[in-house]
């Protein structure tokens, strides 16, 4: 089948805001609820970056709670690909990064952080994409 419109349902994760200037604080992203879901992807997508050595590091929690109180890093064998392949530097302008998420807990939440963000901004943005629902189709627009 050719149809994945009508099997993902698309989360805002990391809205797209003004530029985070001359600052490392972490982007925490929004918690997305996985019920009804067989799978989770999180989106990335890079802006143009003005700091000449910027880096950021990637990371994925999970938990049973809505506000993942109690939540823990999720293991490598519960991500497809690596919290490494997700991450980006200065040099990765206009780009996207992915990493999915195949474990058992209900929340998950990604957040980014940079580091040697002190003479620029940046642009981010992202989306978690779920799919196998247990309900098709999905909602248009999602809801």
């Amino acid at each position: 089948m050719r149809d994945l419109h009508n099997n993902i349902h698309t989360v805002p994760l990391i809205a797209p805001v003004a530029a985070l200037v001359n600052v490392n604080t972490p982007i925490v992203s929004a918690i997305i609820d996985t019920l009804g879901y067989g799978s989770l992807e999180f989106v990335l997508v890079t802006g143009t970056n003005t700091d000449a050595d910027v880096t950021f590091a990637v990371t994925v929690d999970e938990g049973d709670a809505s506000n993942l109180a109690g939540s823990n890093a999720v293991a490598a064998v519960d991500l497809l690909g690596t919290v490494a392949q997700a991450g980006f530097t200065f040099a990765d302008d206009i780009e996207t990064r992915k990493i999915g998420y195949v474990g058992k807990k209900r929340y998950v939440r990604l957040t980014v952080t940079p580091s040697a963000n002190d003479a620029g901004s940046i642009f981010l943005a992202g989306v978690a994409v779920l799919g196998n629902p247990v309900l098709s189709p999905t909602a248009n627009p999602p809801q």
